[in-house]
């Protein structure tokens, strides 16, 4: 700000899974090294604090695995954004979403492009530049962006992390998990041509899932905050956390009932929804899902709008749940993960 620098932040999504992280990264090297006679500093912002950085077990295990030290990334609570964009210094690049939260409303109007694979919740007139695209990962896009700009930009760690990324994301490209397109195969292709020192698929995705899965030793409030995406009307905030554990184990944790009220209470959240998800051998993904809340309407207006939703529709069965506040569901749509999730709470709010 004294130096009245310009600042071009690249920012993922509050979750800040490995999706958003590769984006933000990959695209911010891209912008630094092809911009004309850049006057801005093109900064990555990984958005969430630095003391969560631990609960992201899959990128920290790729960035280490890359070379690439937490000391060198810039968090959330390690720059002023509002203070940037007070002076008039800020340029804003969202990569993995599209709407910014309620509490960065006030950064809106330094937003000027937008690559993300969410269906769109909102238009943005010119001049931001806006790519939505229903691809399996938001890497996907920016692989494409990359390749399509000037030859020789990509570096191999570059290239490691966006095909590491478009596997995890995509279940090892699997059709059976759903979320695979085209486009992700492709780039997957272009990738290895470019640098067929590469792992194998199987090599790669393991390592991350299992980084991913690795739930030991972290607390329930850990847990819950490890994914954890926010959905908010006017009157009312609802977490809802991917847990990467089976919902029976999870909903037996000692304590668990305690953990839940608080970790609402601290955040000022009416209610929970947790999504669990495992695979099989075949990459085919088993989801169930449990609601809680404390507020008997509340709990019972995400329920019905789950069972009753027909875009897409859940095929809920519902599971037997050791309290009385926590509705348990197996989940028949195995295809529906949390992003086919999140509008139908968000209308039910």
């Amino acid at each position: 700000v004294r130096q009245h620098r310009e600042i071009h932040v690249v920012m993922g999504n509050e979750a800040c899974d490995l999706d958003s992280t590769t984006s933000a990264l990959a695209l911010a090297y891209f912008l630094a090294q092809t911009s004309p006679a850049p006057k801005a500093a093109f900064i990555p912002v990984l958005n969430i604090p630095r003391a969560d950085f631990v609960l992201r077990t899959e990128t920290t295990f790729l960035l280490r695995d890359q070379g690439i030290p937490a000391a060198s990334l810039i968090f959330r609570d390690e720059i002023d954004l509002g203070g940037l964009h007070h002076a008039g210094l800020l340029s804003l690049t969202l990569v993995d979403h599209h709407v910014l939260p309620g509490s960065d409303a006030g950064l809106e109007e330094a937003v000027v492009e937008v690559l993300d694979h969410r269906p769109l919740e909102r238009d943005r007139g010119p001049p931001c530049q806006v790519t939505v695209e229903p691809v399996g990962s938001c890497a996907t896009l920016v692989t494409e962006r990359i390749l399509q700009g000037p030859p020789g930009v990509l570096d191999r760690t570059t290239a490691a992390l966006l095909h590491g990324t478009i596997l995890l994301d995509c279940i090892n490209l699997s059709p059976a998990a759903g979320k695979v397109t085209p486009r992700d195969v492709a780039c997957v292709s272009l990738l290895e041509e470019r640098f067929p020192e590469l792992p194998p698929h199987d090599t790669v995705f393991g390592a991350l899932q299992a980084a991913k899965f690795d739930v030991t030793g972290l607390t329930t409030e850990q847990m819950l905050r490890k994914d954890l995406k926010v959905l908010s009307s006017d009157e009312l905030v609802i977490g809802i956390s991917g847990i990467f554990e089976d919902l029976e184990i999870f909903l037996h944790r000692p304590g668990l009932l305690q953990d839940l009220e608080a970790f609402c209470q601290g955040r000022g959240y009416a209610g929970l929804v947790a999504m669990t998800v495992s695979f099989n051998e075949h990459h085919e993904p088993t989801r169930k899902l449990a609601v809680y809340s404390q507020q008997e309407p509340l709990r019972g207006t995400l329920c019905r709008a789950l069972e009753e939703a027909t875009t897409p529709s859940l095929l809920l069965q519902p599971l037997p749940s050791p309290w009385s506040c926590v509705i348990a569901y197996a989940q028949g749509n195995s295809l529906a993960a949390r992003k086919k999730v999140l509008p139908i709470l968000q209308a039910a709010l």
